[in-house]
């Protein structure tokens, strides 16, 4: 695996558009800003690809496509990545540019269009599927995928960025038509430094090859989420330094919880080794599942449905998602309906001491989105089994 500095020599040899390359001395009054392709794991997928053709970037949140003042970061060809492959801090170079310094306020991601003789730019691998199915992409794709940022580009200095795309929560399926929508969840986050930004820690070794998945987050929301790898290893990158809850996730497992987790700019924050691992209790699971509606159609919502486990005094986390099927406006949550356990991050621990919840077992809330509503619609849940919970707006 090449490191994320081994990629960036290797692009700095290609000119890029828009503002130029990296090549020759620093210019006063300009800098570099250089980004990167981040991801999260993809519910129900082998592989997702996406075709990135530039990165446009603009000093206003609201500019518009046809205004001036873009500047355009392009690879020196196409990148065609599985976001499948950026987990456990790997990251995919997209290119730098030089450009007045100053702040930038938005970016736009634009992808290639699966269309004529690249049909396959933008395509999924549902899971044991043996062939690609192409990813139906928004339209007005050559105007890209817009995402806020608040990026400062100081003179004669480079600056790193990575795009997070969200591939779980992106990837949305059609019916049982076998066609698979994209509504992009991205978010940016600032690169500071190839050695902080990262928690590393172990998993049971049977939770190991994706059989789990690990987030940091925040007021319940995730910033970062990643599989376990081959040997239950995980290493979250990149966090934005702060205080976290780690959270652990996996199909009859019991959610685990550990509060007060820390992330430096500088330095690596480790949670066990290979000899002393996180162990999630096992714990039975059931399925609440139901339709999404809005102004009396399931179709094309763009709802989503999640799950939040609230511990008695704190924190609340997210404890699963589920899109809406783009055409039945259909979701499925399955959820762990036993005890969660949570405990307290404790520097160079030499054990982990879990607290059982038993008060908190199978009670969750459920929160509900949809495009164009401001305001989610929310139901206080308490899961023993099979549970049908429908939501219209």
């Amino acid at each position: 695996m090449r490191t994320r500095f081994a990629l960036l020599s290797a692009l700095a040899l290609a000119a890029c558009g828009g503002g130029g390359g990296d090549s020759g001395p620093p210019v006063l009054g300009l800098g570099t800003l250089n980004l990167w392709l981040a991801d999260a794991p993809a519910c129900g997928m082998d592989k997702v690809f996406v075709t990135v053709e530039k990165v446009r970037v603009h000093t206003s949140s609201t500019a518009g496509d046809a205004d001036t003042g873009w500047v355009d970061i392009t690879p020196p060809a196409p990148v065609r990545v599985d976001l499948l492959t950026l987990t456990n801090g790997t990251l995919a170079a997209l290119g730098q540019a030089t450009l007045p310094a100053g702040s930038y306020q938005q970016l736009r991601l634009v992808l290639a269009e699966s269309t004529g003789a690249n049909p396959m730019a933008n395509a999924v691998r549902p899971s044991g599927a043996t062939a690609d199915v192409a990813l139906e992409t928004p339209s007005g794709l050559q105007s890209g995928l817009k995402i806020n940022a608040g990026i400062t580009v100081t003179a004669t200095q480079r600056v790193d960025w990575a795009i997070d795309f969200d591939a779980c929560k992106s990837i949305v399926q059609a019916g049982h038509s076998g066609r698979y929508q994209l509504k992009p969840v991205l978010q940016a986050l600032p690169l500071l430094s190839e050695t902080g930004q990262r928690v590393v820690g172990y998993l049971d070794a049977a939770l190991a090859n994706g059989a789990a998945t690990v987030s940091v987050q925040q007021a319940g929301k995730p910033v970062r989420t990643t599989p376990t790898d081959a040997t239950g290893k995980f290493v979250l990158y990149p966090v934005p330094a702060g205080e976290y809850d780690l959270v652990l996730s996996a199909t009859g497992r019991a959610t685990a919880v550990m509060t007060g987790v820390p992330v430096a700019a500088t330095s690596v924050t480790t949670v066990g080794s290979d000899t002393l691992r996180l162990v999630p209790p096992t714990s039975a699971s059931a399925e609440v599942s139901g339709t999404v509606s809005k102004g009396g159609s399931v179709a094309n919502t763009g709802g989503a449905v999640r799950a939040l486990l609230t511990f008695n005094g704190g924190p609340n986390v997210e404890a699963g998602y589920g899109a809406a099927d783009a055409t039945t406006g259909r979701y499925r949550l399955t959820l762990p309906t036993g005890t969660p356990v949570r405990t307290t991050y404790l520097a160079n621990a030499t054990a982990f001491t879990w607290t059982p919840r038993p008060s908190e077992a199978g009670k969750f809330r459920l929160e509900a989105s949809v495009l164009g509503v401001t305001t989610p619609q929310t139901a206080d849940i308490n899961l023993t089994g099979y549970l049908t919970k429908d939501w219209t707006f």
